[in-house]
């Protein structure tokens, strides 16, 4: 059975557990709606983990170190889910209008963000909410190819044509609806109508679909963002089809979720545990406004080393080790700051320097000689400096692109979730890389 006649077949099943009471539907769907604010947001780069995802949307708990925006992002999306769920209800009229003003709920307010002018020169550039865009966008493909959305003079037309094309679509007798939501989120995505929040709102505009239809949301999770993003890729190359059988797939959990609450069974996840515990975590770490200026300790940091430092340099060395072949030898280790030129592996070694000075850990995978006939002098290096702040925050930044990828806090720890998290873009930026070069 493939995925969309699974799909199908469970939707069915759905329908004759319905009505769902009241109760068991708001329980099962704050579990969705949280799933989806977290995992959306995040797929776009939002820092926050679900923890802190969930604590800021029930308690409005904010989390230390955590920039505005990214509160901001998780605040808005969720209205935006929280105003789908609502006017789903009724007869809203599905219009570009209603288009423009998720989009205003999504991002709130106008910022500016870092770009460049068609001459090379670094310039900011304010992103409106609620309007199509007015200056052209595109991405840049993993072959180092230009791919070009709509141009803005046709945004207009193009949007009215992809709105009447669902109307028409949406009244067929032999619709299928999970077939038309998933082309209508590829559509939008080609277009990309905004100058941001495209993809978060492809994702809503598809579950508001859905749930017109009786069906539940379906969440794309983070750990799962390369194959969301290979099936887009292929769909922009002509072939839609994998993009359709992923949509179908994603869906089952919701529906499998549902169907199990309908039925008064348990709705938790193998994951919903640890998610629980970072939760609370967070929601305790809210709560504490605590006076005493912040001043860390030996025994902070080598908590910090033991519980986060160690588990990631461990993954982070099965993730690159996935590239040995492509290279003639390769060099890995472990050290602080202080200590640099002490390339270890050992993690005890390192433990035994950790003092109330430490800095910076920095984990390192250094490769040597690409494995390619005029390509043999080429070496690449994977490397996360992971600093350690007066304040109470703790940075982790890719050392190629330098770039923010998670803070925490001390007395915090690495989730498996986050940990894969940081090793996904260590491969995602060395494939990058191995792709122009191979």
């Amino acid at each position: 059975m493939n995925s969309l006649t699974q799909a199908t077949a469970l939707k069915d099943e759905l329908d004759q557990l319905r009505p769902i009471s009241k109760e068991r539907e708001e329980l099962i769907m704050q579990k969705l709606r949280l799933d989806w604010n977290y995992h959306s947001n995040n797929l776009e780069g939002n820092s926050l983990t679900f923890g802190e995802t969930k604590a800021l949307i029930l308690f409005g708990i904010t989390a230390q170190g955590k920039s505005l925006k990214d509160h901001f992002e998780i605040t808005g999306h969720d209205k935006a889910i929280k105003w789908v769920m609502d006017v789903v209800k009724g007869d809203y009229p599905f219009t570009e209008s209603f288009i423009r003003e998720l989009h205003t709920l999504l991002l709130r307010d106008p910022y500016e963000i870092d770009a460049i002018t068609p001459d090379g020169q670094r310039t900011k550039r304010l992103i409106q909410v609620g309007q199509y865009k007015s200056v052209p966008n595109h991405v840049l493909t993993n072959t180092g190819e230009v791919f070009r959305f709509t141009p803005p003079e046709e945004t207009h037309s193009q949007m009215h044509d992809l709105i009447e094309w669902y109307r028409t679509e949406s009244v067929q007798h032999d619709v299928n609806p999970i077939l038309i939501a998933a082309e209508f989120h590829y559509k939008f995505i080609r277009i990309h109508p905004f100058d941001d929040g495209n993809g978060r709102l492809a994702r809503i505009l598809m579950n508001f679909i859905l749930i017109h239809f009786g069906y539940p949301p379906l969440i794309i999770k983070t750990e799962d963002k390369l194959n969301y993003f290979a099936v887009l890729r292929q769909a922009d190359a002509g072939i839609i089809h994998p993009f359709f059988d992923y949509i179908a797939s994603n869906l089952i959990r919701s529906l499998e979720i549902m169907i199990s609450g309908a039925k008064g069974e348990s709705i938790e996840e193998e994951d919903d545990l640890d998610k629980e515990i970072a939760f609370l975590k967070a929601k305790m770490i809210g709560e504490s406004k605590s006076k005493k200026p912040f001043v860390r300790s030996k025994s902070m940091i080598l908590e910090f080393y033991d519980n986060s430092v160690v588990p990631l340099w461990k993954e982070f060395v099965i993730t690159c080790s996935a590239f040995d072949d492509f290279y003639l030898r390769n060099e890995k280790w472990l050290e602080t700051a202080e200590d640099a030129d002490n390339h270890e592996t050992q993690i005890e070694t390192i433990r035994k320097i950790v003092s109330e000075d430490t800095s910076e850990f920095i984990l390192t995978y250094q490769f040597f000689g690409l494995k390619k006939e005029g390509r043999e002098d080429f070496n690449f290096t994977s490397r996360y400096h992971i600093r350690l702040g007066q304040s109470n925050t703790i940075v982790f930044k890719l050392d190629m692109s330098q770039k923010t990828i998670l803070e925490k806090t001390y007395g915090s720890v690495l989730t498996q979730e986050e940990i894969k998290l940081l090793c996904k873009e260590v491969k995602l930026m060395h494939t990058k890389t191995l792709s122009e070069k191979v």
